[in-house]
């Protein structure tokens, strides 16, 4: 038989327990509730240059926040054109004003979110382990480089900027029938580096972090092209307000280190 008294204190104490214990299992699943509106995937369509910088802020990022950050590097024309076909996109990032322009003219991108966050510069490119010296645009077009890599000079952000290059150094006539054109900056970094090629035009940023290459020329802001990398919330995001916020981490002073690490022109805009 149990004692009434005892049972009564206990019967209080295990009631308090139980309401103590619905509170705190409420208020955690409202906590993740909250999480999960907050957190989720996010997709963001990079030029293949920016793959090294970008994944060190996601990493970052993704801590931060709790949302993963996906990614799809490639050519910035490929990736235009994967937006424009109705690819699942957040954010788009290109290494050139042109494509942007062309998806915001299709209603593609969110205007106000448009902003020009980098900058770069060219640089020619041999094999580390090759004698060649190519200390001007005017060298390429000498006997000793038969072949030239270039990311497509008809549509890659990288191989436009490198024609435009070769055009204002009156070169690009000589040199044309040698260029071998690649899908993006990085696969003609990867020609220079296999020796397939006897040199290449390629972005500073990609030269930095290959051991396989090295820069023979660095091309001065006066002979090249501008260079500038936009970037957007995409139109038909599933995640706007998402991706605004990373683009506002993008624009932060933590983002900035790592883009300079890499060896990026960050435009001071705050």
């Amino acid at each position: 038989m149990k004692h009434p008294t005892i049972y009564r204190r206990f019967h209080t104490h295990s009631t308090f327990a139980d309401g103590v214990l619905s509170k705190v299992i409420a208020g955690f699943v409202v906590v993740l509730m909250c999480c999960a509106a907050r957190a989720g995937e996010l997709t963001v369509f990079a030029a293949a240059s920016l793959s090294d910088a970008l994944k060190e802020i996601a990493r970052n990022y993704e801590k931060q926040s709790g949302d993963r950050v996906v990614f799809n590097f490639g050519a910035s024309s490929i990736l235009a054109r994967q937006i424009e076909e109705g690819a699942p996109a957040d954010i788009f990032f290109s290494a050139d004003e042109a494509k942007m322009d062309g998806l915001q003219k299709l209603g593609l991108i969110l205007k106000e979110t448009r902003q020009s966050r980098l900058s770069n510069s060219l640089v020619i490119v041999v094999a580390a382990d090759s004698p060649l010296q190519v200390l001007s645009a005017q060298d390429l077009a000498g006997d000793k480089v038969r072949r030239i890599a270039l990311a497509d000079p008809k549509a890659v952000p990288a191989g436009v900027y490198a024609r435009a290059y070769l055009e204002k150094a009156r070169v690009w006539t000589a040199v044309e029938r040698k260029i071998i054109p690649t899908e993006n900056v990085r696969a003609a970094l990867a020609a220079v580096e296999s020796g397939n090629v006897d040199a290449g035009i390629v972005y500073k940023t990609d030269a930095t972090v290959s051991r396989r290459v090295r820069v023979t020329c660095e091309v001065k802001p006066e002979e090249g092209p501008p260079i500038s990398y936009p970037m957007a919330v995409v139109t038909e995001s599933s995640r706007i307000e998402a991706g605004k916020r990373f683009l506002r981490h993008l624009d932060s002073v933590e983002a900035e280190r790592v883009f300079e690490k890499y060896g990026f022109i960050v435009r001071k805009q705050r």
